[in-house]
């Protein structure tokens, strides 16, 4: 069979070369086109766009580069048109995954949504074209299912795929160990967080000389991005392609908001999350998240785990201080490792995710009228 998958950021990449993996597990043939990053074209599938390309975040971003996000929903119509695949699976991104949901439904596409769009953070009424669009949702968080419910729209749950991911990493790397004087830096993935987070990161760094800090480099970014930022600072390092090496040695992290703060946790590494943004986008999302949290770890536990230092509270300061305790032996790291094996435990009763999204998704394309006769 042949199939369109789309993912638009670094995660995405991640989670969809995992899927095509176990796609390829269960249909030898398949022909998998797609738009994502290096780890989903390694998997074997034919790679349409990267995702360094399409990563706009916030509301004047995205509003400045609306020409070019036009042209490439587009394009992906035209792309999607000439492949003619039987099915098209989304990974998360929603502004430009929910557009072509919505054209590829009314075209005759099967349609598949592997890793929910965060709307029951905001945006809530999504979910309505999500009803109309999709065929079939894979959630991979445990409060989604019951959120879905209350729309009456059935979802399956998967389990959460960072879970065999770290697991195997971890499995396979048993020479790599812990560094108390090792702090990662994760200021993200796309040009603008990392232009907002990163400055303060590391002037915070001047607050601890007898550490040492190494900064995780997006994998779409080349090196002369990074080198005017860090060149005032000659004890911070860089490393590139190796963020989970660098956390299984990290004593503690300052990760910028997103699933980079569960990879963290799940590594068990004491962490303050960062956000800091346009401040109109800024702004404007505070009046429209509904949620307490914008870190995935407080937001699965539904109760404070880990800092989140936000917008104007994320200073240099307010970093060092909380990294001072992150730092110490003391009750409040203690509380938090703890807080961490919970937290994986609960992500662990779902299964291997990658699996099982590829089993539904397999059983979905061999029986699909079944499926969509028990859509709510």
């Amino acid at each position: 069979m042949k199939y369109y998958i789309i993912a638009g950021e670094a995660s995405g990449d991640l989670h969809g070369s995992n899927l095509i993996r176990e796609i390829r597990k269960r249909d030898t043939a398949a022909e998998i086109r797609c738009w994502g990053g290096d780890k989903m074209e390694q998997a074997g599938a034919s790679l349409v766009k990267h995702y360094s390309e399409l990563a706009f975040m916030g509301f004047v971003e995205v509003i400045a580069n609306l020409r070019t996000i036009l042209r490439n929903i587009d394009f992906c119509k035209q792309d999607i048109t000439e492949f003619s695949p039987d099915v098209i699976i989304f990974i998360d991104y929603p502004g430009f995954n929910l557009r072509i949901a919505a054209w590829a439904k009314q075209s005759g596409y099967r349609t598949i949504y592997y890793i929910s769009p965060q709307v029951w953070a905001w945006k809530e009424n999504r979910v309505k074209i999500i009803k109309s669009s999709i065929d079939k949702m894979l959630v991979i968080l445990p409060f989604e299912k019951p959120f879905y419910e209350k729309w009456n729209y059935d979802v399956e749950y998967v389990g959460h795929p960072l879970i065999e991911v770290i697991d195997q990493f971890t499995a396979s790397n048993p020479e790599i160990k812990p560094d108390e004087k090792l702090v990662a830096l994760l200021p993200g993935s796309r040009r603008q967080e990392i232009l907002k987070k990163l400055p303060v990161m590391l002037e915070t760094t001047k607050m601890f000389p007898g550490l040492r800090f190494v900064v995780a480099k997006a994998p779409g970014l080349p090196d002369s991005f990074y080198e005017p930022l860090l060149a005032p600072y000659p004890n911070v390092t860089t490393a590139s392609n190796a963020t989970y090496a660098l956390l299984m040695q990290s004593r503690a992290a300052l990760v910028t908001s997103g699933t980079a703060t569960l990879e963290t946790a799940l590594f068990g590494v004491p962490q303050v999350v960062c956000y800091k943004g346009n401040r109109i986008s800024y702004l404007i999302a505070k009046r429209l998240i509904k949620v307490r949290y914008i870190s995935l770890v407080n937001l699965i536990m539904d109760r404070l785990i880990v800092k989140e230092l936000i917008q104007d509270d994320m200073n240099v300061n307010n970093l060092g201080q909380e990294l001072k305790n992150l730092l110490a032996e003391s009750p409040y790291r203690n509380r938090i490792e703890t807080d961490y094996r919970e937290l994986k435990s609960i992500l662990q009763k779902g299964g291997n995710a990658s699996a099982q999204a590829a089993e539904s998704i397999w059983q979905f394309m061999q029986h699909p009228l079944q499926f969509s006769a028990g859509k709510k």
